[in-house]
């Protein structure tokens, strides 16, 4: 082959990998432009107040809303239990299991410090329902103990679809 039509062949194989480069570019700029802008319309928006004047346009946004994927959880519950004595039942103790919610969850509480056993094992709480008047299975003595609650939240067959670790505070007054 001659020197010049290796040359050729040369210049042909930069041009080759200088167009593939800038189709590559263009394309990841494309993805880019997607990705951000996917993500503006997946902002969280503020709850609407109904009345008479926009009852059907929100009934029909509600209608249309997106699936809600099972698996997330929202969780209401203090952040710190009183408990007159250890074996009492706490009188500002609850979990609610907000309608809004795509599961049923039960929960388990454990000592910061030794979750091998559970202090606490609740019952199945359905959503839009709560459990009040909480009183522990294995009573405390007097003091504040960090704990970990671990929600499971299952499905109609009460598998455990996933689990979340909220970390509280008990305190046992006497």
């Amino acid at each position: 082959m001659s020197s010049k039509a290796a040359g050729k062949k040369r210049k042909d194989n930069n041009k080759k990998i200088i167009i593939a480069g800038i189709v590559i570019i263009i394309i990841l700029l494309a993805v880019l432009v997607f990705l951000l802008l996917k993500g503006k319309e997946d902002e969280p928006k503020r709850n609407v107040v109904v009345n008479k004047d926009n009852v059907e346009k929100v009934t029909d946004e509600m209608i249309n809303q997106k699936y809600v994927e099972p698996g997330y959880y929202n969780v209401e519950m203090p952040m710190e239990w009183h408990f007159k004595t250890g074996d009492a039942a706490s009188e500002d103790a609850f979990v609610r299991n907000v309608e809004e919610n795509t599961n049923d969850v039960y929960f388990d509480v454990f000592l910061a410090d030794d979750e091998s056993e559970s202090i606490l094992e609740s019952p199945v709480i359905p959503r839009g329902s709560e459990m009040e008047n909480i009183a522990l299975d294995k009573p405390l003595k007097k003091g504040t103990h960090d704990c970990v609650m671990v929600y499971h939240l299952i499905d109609e067959e009460q598998n455990t679809l996933s689990t979340l670790r909220v970390g509280f505070k008990i305190v046992v007054e006497k």
